[in-house]
């Protein structure tokens, strides 16, 4: 198995050569186009006076220097992908080596307070799962990866493990994939690009598929009768604005046409590279096989296809040379036929275009999954019970704790059983909750978890860790926590969930608390669900007397020598230390 610190390592030097490469031949590219301007600019001095010798020049060192640019364009493209595969490198070697994520996209525009467990587990925010976990190139990309880690669902987690697995072993291709689509400068999101295509009215006349062709080749001729004196000046000016004329009809709808695609045409310059990246890789897991029979559903290729209007669009697009766009119009119609073929093309495949921004945008989120499993080769992939026999685990740790310093706990919980955590502040209970919480979370999404060995039942996870009071709605905490408890009871009632609750009913007194936590851990059990409750209140743990699906667990705390230790060890019994009297007067608050 490639170690990812050498690979990483390797890749940087790798790239860093290829690098300097290329920007050799982007100098030597840039040189050229200026030579053939000087030596086209010489001629025209050289031969001023004699049009029939200019005309051609011009022409042709236009063609030729707009060939040069193309060219120059695609080595730039090879120069800026080379440097986003060096910043990858060193990206992933800072994560691996000095656990420096906090830079990337914390994700918070995901957060949200009514989710069924997002706002407790730290799932979005600043040194969160989801900042750790995403390396999405694309916007739509994060959206879609978001959606993934909150979905809360246990559907066909082992095909997902399938094709995160086989895109850990992909580590160049998942790379060169990210290095493209960062690249992409998106100025529209792709819902609107889709909903624009949907309600597209062409304006093109069915006739210009024929017409500009025909008017370009009277245009050589009369262009050619001019040149050997068959015709005047004033004959060929005639032609030309003949061809300006009546391209002007359509002026306005021209213009609207070309601002609207310049918007997406970096977007179909790279999704056509993305595209063809997918139709080469060669997958063996059921989804992402699924995924690339979508862009396999035309006779043509979709990068093909993409390819196609991104040139279409490129060509409209010289329009803006205005010298350019003057003499094309004139004599090859050039804004109509360039027209024509972007309408013939939305027209054609404005229904398919939903499907293939989805597989390229779906891509981008399952890397950040795969990327995750290749970084963290140690971790293992749950094996998936399809009887309901809960969880277990051993030495399971949290992913976003320091390696040096976690402590792993073994863990086994059956279907229908309750563990009562007490302990002491500090001593490790929301941690362990947060860990549980975090290996639902990845075994549903078919991520490798923190742990050495895993068998998992699925079941979907629901959460009430971290209410709070909302002074703009008048709420107060107790009636907010209320809320949420009462969310959790309807929800439990059509689906089978794992409840993991900390300190339940903080907003009362401690009589009433107690009372209130035994009825509501009655109704749980009642309903035959799962789950974790953590309190201080050591009272509640007399419960198990009564149901014998309750169990007690704890973490300890102990005073050495004046000083507080933890062990952060998950054990079996009722927590007997507490320790906020001691941290009172150890830091002189009483």
């Amino acid at each position: 198995m490639t170690q990812p610190l050498q690979f990483y390592t390797r890749q940087k030097e790798t790239h860093q050569q290829e690098l300097k490469k290329c920007s050799t031949k982007l100098l030597y590219s840039s040189l050229l186009r200026l030579f053939i301007f000087l030596v086209v600019a010489f001629g025209v001095w050289y031969f001023f006076g004699n049009m029939n010798a200019i005309v051609p020049l011009v022409i042709g060192g236009f063609a030729l220097f707009l060939f040069l640019v193309s060219r120059h364009s695609d080595l730039k493209d090879k120069v800026d992908e080379q440097k986003e595969l060096i910043k990858l490198q060193e990206l992933e070697l800072d994560i691996l080596k000095n656990r420096k994520f906090q830079d990337l996209p914390e994700g918070t525009e995901f957060e949200n307070p009514q989710h069924p467990f997002s706002q407790d587990i730290d799932l979005f925010g600043k040194g969160s799962f989801f900042q750790y976990l995403n390396r999405t190139a694309l916007y739509e990309g994060t959206k879609k990866l978001a959606g993934l880690l909150g979905e809360n669902s246990i559907r066909e987690i082992r095909q997902k493990q399938e094709a995160i697995k086989e895109l850990a072993k992909m580590p160049e291709w998942r790379q060169e994939f990210t290095a493209l689509a960062r690249l992409v400068k998106t100025e529209t999101p792709s819902t609107q690009i889709v909903n624009w295509f949907r309600n597209y009215k062409k304006f093109v006349p069915g006739f210009i598929k024929w017409l500009p062709a025909v008017f370009s080749v009277l245009s050589g001729l009369v262009i050619l009768a001019y040149t050997f004196d068959y015709i005047r000046g004033i004959q060929l000016t005639l032609w030309f604005l003949a061809g300006i004329l009546f391209t002007g009809i359509y002026f306005k709808k021209i213009n609207l046409l070309s601002g609207s695609v310049s918007k997406i045409q970096d977007t179909f310059h790279q999704y056509h590279l993305l595209l063809s990246l997918l139709e080469k890789a060669e997958f063996s897991s059921e989804v992402l096989k699924k995924k690339q029979a979508l862009i396999h559903s035309e006779k043509k290729k979709a990068s093909a296809i993409f390819r196609e209007f991104s040139k279409a669009i490129d060509a409209l697009d010289q329009r803006n040379n205005i010298l350019f766009g003057i003499f094309a119009n004139g004599f090859l119609l050039w804004d109509l036929r360039q027209s024509y073929k972007l309408e013939k093309w939305i027209l054609a495949y404005r229904q398919n275009v939903e499907n293939w921004f989805d597989v390229i945008e779906f891509s981008d989120a399952y890397n950040s999954l795969g990327n995750f499993a290749f970084n963290h080769p140690a971790y293992i992939f749950p094996e998936i019970l399809q009887q309901k026999s809960g969880i277990s685990a051993e030495k399971l740790a949290h992913p976003l704790l320091d390696p040096e310093k976690r402590v792993a706990n073994n863990f086994r919980i059956k279907n229908e059983e309750f563990f009562i955590i007490t302990g002491a502040n500090m001593a490790g209970k929301s941690t362990f909750l947060r860990t549980v919480s975090l290996q639902i979370v990845m075994s549903n999404i078919g991520l490798p978890v923190c742990a050495e060995k895993c068998e998992y039942s699925p079941i979907k996870l629901i959460t009430s860790m971290r209410t709070s009071d909302s002074l703009s709605d008048d709420e107060s905490y107790f009636f907010s926590e209320l809320k949420r408890l009462k969310f959790i009871v309807d929800e439990i009632k059509t689906d089978r969930y794992f409840i993991i609750l900390d300190e339940i009913l903080k907003g009362t007194n401690s009589t009433d608390k107690a009372s209130g936590s035994k009825k509501f851990i009655r109704k749980l059990v009642k309903s035959n669900s799962t789950g974790i409750i953590a309190t201080h209140d050591l009272s509640l743990c007399e419960i198990t007397s009564e149901l014998s699906q309750v169990r007690n667990h704890y973490f300890d705390a102990e005073i050495i020598k004046d000083e507080l230790h933890f062990d952060y060890k998950f054990k079996d019994g009722v927590c007997q230390n507490m320790n906020a009297s001691f941290l009172l007067r150890k830091m002189e608050i009483v």
